[in-house]
């Protein structure tokens, strides 16, 4: 699995976690829900710049969204 697959299933478990829609994030994040959805289908890559603004808003460490479960 790509680190763009692994944010995917991360973020899509991390915002289930924290009880937020799609649309939720997008306004914590400044970002459009259409753009949060296709971080969470990995048809996207994310920068580095919406990493921040996306961790930020779940309240959770950039790394936390890269990590790789084993």
């Amino acid at each position: 699995m790509d680190l763009k697959e692994v944010m995917a299933v991360n973020l899509r478990r991390i915002r289930h976690e924290k009880q937020l829609t799609q649309e939720e994030l997008a306004d914590r994040s400044g970002l459009s829900a259409r753009y949060v959805g296709a971080i969470e289908r990995a048809d996207v890559s994310a920068s580095v710049t919406v990493l921040g603004q996306i961790s930020e808003a779940l309240g959770v460490e950039p790394g936390e969204l890269l990590a790789k479960s084993h």
